[in-house]
């Protein structure tokens, strides 16, 4: 019977001589003869048909232990069992692209709003569609405390997403929210931040809508100048003729990956949704 090379083996599959030695040190395909003398490697025809059913069980996504495992095992009747597990676990990691997919959708939106933004201290008046999102009450105000606390109280609003399930991809969207009776009490007071979710995502417990309205709204680059910027807006609303209908969002438009003093870099758009009085 004609010995293939290991160069050869691999030519005839399309693979590599390392994968075929890595194969061989896993305990998954052995060469069917090795030189004492040279230490070369052959392999035999029918040897394919092996090689063949690995690759095909690594296109189905199975890891290459598992593969050996059910090698080994030779159990044929849970080769059905086994697939049905493949396929549980590649719906789930559809799920996760999807979702992934989605992420770097609003990332994209997100920095081209950035890039496109008014200047600096511009007030606009902007339609804003409904907003589905989770919200966390941390209990704490985030305008009397530091940025240290701040990344606390993000902490725990990940830990909540984690608790009910919501996936990863949302953390790239957060934002917090003051009250409208809040406001009408003249304080500037928020223990509230927020998740953008998807439209379809289910109605749970912390989950609300932020209703469709006109915004007045400016832009802000930094935790520190929130206040002063909400200021303005709000002296805007008041200067001309306009009454405040709904909670103040201050949305985490996105975080620049520019770190001073490893410093969360934030760029916010605050806003309020409004109609003339």
């Amino acid at each position: 019977m004609e010995k293939l090379s290991i160069g050869r083996m691999a030519e005839l599959n399309h693979t590599s001589v390392q994968t075929l030695r890595y194969y061989a040190k896993l305990g998954l395909l052995q060469p069917e003869y090795v030189d004492e003398n040279t230490g070369y490697r052959y392999y035999g025809i029918k040897q394919c048909a092996r090689l063949d059913m690995i690759n095909y069980m690594k296109y189905l996504g199975m890891s290459l232990d598992r593969i050996k495992d059910w090698f080994d095992k030779e159990d044929v009747e849970s080769i059905p069992e086994m697939l049905r597990q493949q396929a549980d676990l590649i719906e789930r990691k559809m799920t996760e692209l999807d979702q992934m997919k989605k992420a770097v959708q609003v990332s994209i939106k997100n920095y081209d709003t950035y890039m496109n933004a008014p200047e600096d201290g511009l007030i606009t008046s902007q339609h804003i569609p409904a907003r589905k999102i989770y919200c966390y009450d941390s209990k704490v105000n985030i305008y009397e405390n530091t940025l240290e606390t701040y990344e606390y109280i993000l902490r725990e609003l990940r830990s909540q997403a984690i608790v009910n399930h919501l996936p990863m991809a949302y953390f790239c969207n957060v934002g917090s929210i003051i009250r409208q009776k809040t406001m009408e009490q003249g304080l500037f007071e928020s223990t509230e931040v927020f998740l953008f979710v998807d439209d379809d995502f289910d109605m749970q417990s912390g989950v609300e809508i932020i209703p469709e309205h006109d915004y007045l709204c400016i832009y802000c680059d930094s935790f520190f100048r929130e206040r002063e910027y909400a200021h303005k807006l709000f002296d805007y609303v008041h200067e001309h003729g306009y009454e405040i209908i709904g909670d103040y969002i201050c949305e985490v438009v996105v975080e620049l990956p520019i770190f001073h003093h490893d410093e969360r870099n934030m760029f916010m758009k605050l806003q309020v949704p409004v109609k003339k009085a």
